[in-house]
């Protein structure tokens, strides 16, 4: 069997990042630039005020104070958005509101709160220093700079910078299109009543809701009998639909478990099957190999007990979907902790045990395993955000000794 690492890279290594697409403002939240951001223009565009205030002459207030105020001609106001400026001479000042251009003989905008208006005149009651609240033409970046590197996560700054720019799209990598498989007779739509020997189909819900919380809405939720013609129609119409296909159920040596043999019926190449982890020891990978106008396909088979699905997909299919988005970091990146409670198991396999982190006031982690840790209890997961690595030869690991864990990051 292939180790963690092994399974990963290969995984990691036949998937191919999706061709680029435009997508609009408002389409593209989760996303990945495709191409560098270059400023169209300076930013800010042209000299503007940070504050509501008044623009002065430096020598009009460099001995203004509380107990010595100066008094000025108030000439007008310019508002933001306005075209009209104003040339302010010895003696004078013109408001000038947040945002509103800054006229080019202004040499320093005073906040309002240190001024008084009455009549026609303010009275400003502190001195100014050059520039002050005045934000400068190209101050944040001049025109042509690259403000963001290709490969960036979209996120909503970014798309508030790209509106700021002007752009109403922008390239893009492609998500895959993704389709689910649940395999089992024994499986009901949650809200039916139950048969005795019959499960809810949770396994469909929660990879659904892994893929919306990765911005992917899955192509087809299908649903497999445990007969070899129904395993086939479901692959055939996903694999048909779908960039990546993720089937859960069916993959062991049972005598209903039919994945593996149907899908290599149906030219799926098998790139390999089961890894020495817990829970997930029977996963298959394989490859649809491609036309010339498209990328190869991916279909996993992950296992049927629900934690070993949903820990799999975390561990497994989440990082070809960042690979295929066009994410520049794919692999899950452990951090370390200290283990709160003794650990025991058998060795030869790497356990993903479910943990929960604590963040001490140093910046340190602590970790305690959550309470349910068999792989059809996915109340542990559910109460976990985190995977302790519990390594393949080990037997035991003392509490208060450090751990690699992995964050459980669904919405990355």
């Amino acid at each position: 069997m292939l180790t963690y690492y092994e399974a990963l890279e290969k995984i990691i290594g036949h998937s191919q990042t999706l061709p680029k697409v435009e997508r609009k403002l408002e389409e593209m939240l989760g996303y990945v630039l495709a191409e560098p951001v270059v400023a169209k223009f300076p930013m800010p565009q042209f000299d503007n005020s940070a504050v509501d205030g008044f623009g002065v002459l430096l020598r009009d207030v460099e001995n203004a104070s509380e107990n010595s105020p100066v008094s000025l001609s108030l000439l007008g106001e310019v508002q933001a958005g306005a075209a009209r400026t104003h040339t302010i001479a010895s003696g004078q000042a013109v408001k000038i509101l947040t945002g509103a251009t800054v006229p080019s003989s202004v040499e320093a905008v005073v906040m309002r709160e240190y001024c008084e208006e009455n009549k026609g005149r303010i009275v400003v009651k502190i001195h100014a220093e050059p520039g002050e609240n005045i934000r400068r033409k190209g101050g944040e970046y001049p025109a042509g700079t690259e403000v963001l590197s290709a490969g960036m996560s979209v996120t909503p700054p970014v798309v508030g910078l790209l509106a700021s720019l002007g752009f109403r799209s922008f390239a893009v990598y492609d998500k895959p299109r993704v389709a689910i498989i649940a395999t089992g007779d024994e499986l009901v739509p949650p809200g039916e009543p139950l048969q005795p020997g019959q499960i809810y189909n949770s396994n469909s819900f929660a990879l659904r809701a892994a893929l919306q919380a990765f911005g992917i809405e899955p192509t087809d939720v299908l649903h497999a009998l445990d007969s070899a013609e129904s395993t086939r129609a479901a692959f055939e119409k996903a694999i048909k639909n779908a960039d990546v296909v993720i089937s859960t159920g069916g993959v062991s040596v049972g005598d209903y478990d039919y994945v593996k043999d149907v899908l290599e019926s149906l030219g799926v190449q098998t790139v390999f099957w089961r890894i020495a982890v817990k829970p997930g020891k029977p996963v298959y990978f394989g490859i649809v190999h491609a036309s010339a106008s498209s990328n190869q396909k991916l279909v996993f088979g992950l296992p049927g007990n629900p934690v070993s699905g949903l820990v799999t997909y975390h561990q497994f299919v989440l990082p070809a979907l960042r690979k295929l988005s066009g994410c520049p970091a794919v692999e899950p990146k452990p951090a370390t902790a200290v283990l709160g409670s003794k650990l025991r198991k058998k060795p030869g396999r790497l356990d993903f045990i479910r943990g929960q982190v604590r963040y001490l006031d140093d910046g340190s982690l602590t970790v305690e395993p959550t309470v349910g840790q068999d792989s059809h209890m996915i109340s542990g997961l559910a109460k976990a955000d985190s995977l302790i690595h519990f390594a393949a030869d080990a037997e035991s690991i003392e509490a208060g000794s450090k751990v690699l864990v992995d964050l459980l990051q669904w919405w990355s």
